[in-house]
């Protein structure tokens, strides 16, 4: 390969925050799996519909279902339950049907996951953390689910505590500097203070001022005049 560009290594995932807000979301069974699959894509605000009978329910999925959180068809399966759906799981135990479910869909351009069947799975959930705002996921391409748990677990030990909170008043900050210049033409100037301001405080210096941010709503706009100077403040001078 000519110049310097490092090789780009295949056989990954694409990892992506999937926006499936108002989405039709098609959950096929009723048990453990299903509960762990609704909640993943509630997350995102989405229209989920439960297809399997009665007997077949977890205790959660029925709380959710008697919550109103998803709809509910009380019967198996049938082809015509893909009409009009966004996205397909399939939480069954039964393995050909799985399969079968999975093909139609993707007869149908539907995008699938079948659980427990990496090669008819279209993504892949996976081991996440979430705190407010933040959500952070890792993905081991469906060859280590106890594996990716762990390695989230590790991950998560080294954030500061109240991470969401600090990943909101960032989104505060970032609003404020808009606000203060609007102008499109200064949209790389406002990025690059903020990220200066980043790279200054580091991310535990970031968490100590979004705790103090938290009390003290008058935190972001003294900011404002280190903005307009083009300058960085040290944390201590802030807080």
């Amino acid at each position: 390969m000519s110049g310097s560009y490092a090789p780009i290594e295949g056989g990954g995932s694409l990892l992506l925050a999937w926006q499936i807000k108002h989405k039709k979301v098609l959950i096929v069974g009723g048990g453990n799996v299903a509960a762990q699959r609704i909640v993943s894509v509630k997350i995102g605000d989405a229209a989920v519909t439960v297809v399997s009978p009665s007997s077949g329910l977890h205790a959660e999925v029925r709380a959710r279902i008697e919550a109103k959180e998803v709809a509910w068809v009380d019967r198996c399966f049938e082809d015509a339950d893909l009409h009009g759906m966004d996205m397909v799981l399939t939480a069954l135990d039964d393995h050909e049907e799985s399969v079968r479910i999975g093909k139609l869909c993707r007869s149908r351009r539907i995008p699938v996951n079948v659980a427990d069947v990496p090669d008819m799975c279209d993504f892949y959930f996976m081991s996440q953390h979430r705190d407010g705002p933040l959500q952070i996921a890792v993905s081991t391409n469906g060859r280590g689910p106890k594996l990716a748990n762990m390695i989230r677990t590790e991950v998560i030990k080294a954030l500061p505590p109240r991470s969401g909170d600090m990943v909101y008043y960032m989104g505060t900050l970032r609003a404020k500097v808009r606000e203060w210049e609007p102008e499109i033409s200064q949209s790389s100037k406002r990025m690059r203070w903020v990220t200066r301001l980043c790279e200054a405080w580091g991310l535990h210096g970031m968490g100590k001022w979004a705790d103090a941010a938290a009390k003290d709503d008058t935190l972001v706009d003294r900011l404002k005049p280190y903005y307009d100077a083009n300058d960085i403040p040290t944390l201590e001078s802030v807080i």
